[in-house]
């Protein structure tokens, strides 16, 4: 019976420990000539620039502007849009989403052409 209890032991422990001897890496041993064993070529790295340029549309994100929330001055910035219009934009809020701008006839479709990718209409 001890014989039978050790064997199941042995083998659950054995299952147990399956998963994590088949994740480890399997180490080739070199041969036993004294040397050092030959290592495979590695590919390069990949070049600095690739590597520290930034996600476009990360960085877009991050910039655009609230036609929600932005003041006059911010929205001033934006091509196209100067002193009426930002006010005008700060009149006709909340906007649903930023295409209200030429729905709502603040902004003609051309100027909002140009901003489109710079703006967003967050919703509260």
């Amino acid at each position: 019976m001890r014989s039978s209890l050790l064997r199941t032991f042995t083998i659950l422990i054995g299952l147990a420990a399956a998963p994590a001897l088949a994740q480890a890496p399997n180490p080739v041993m070199p041969p036993a000539t004294g040397k050092p064993p030959a290592t495979a070529p590695s590919t390069p790295p990949p070049p600095p620039a690739a590597a520290a340029k930034p996600d476009a549309k990360s960085d877009a994100k991050a910039e655009l502007i609230d036609i929600n929330s932005a003041s006059a001055e911010e929205l001033s910035r934006l091509k196209g849009i100067g002193e009426a219009r930002s006010a005008a934009i700060v009149k006709g809020r909340p906007y649903r989403g930023k295409d209200e701008l030429v729905r709502k006839k603040i902004l003609p479709e051309s100027v909002y052409a140009g901003i489109k990718d710079q703006i967003i209409a967050k919703q509260k």
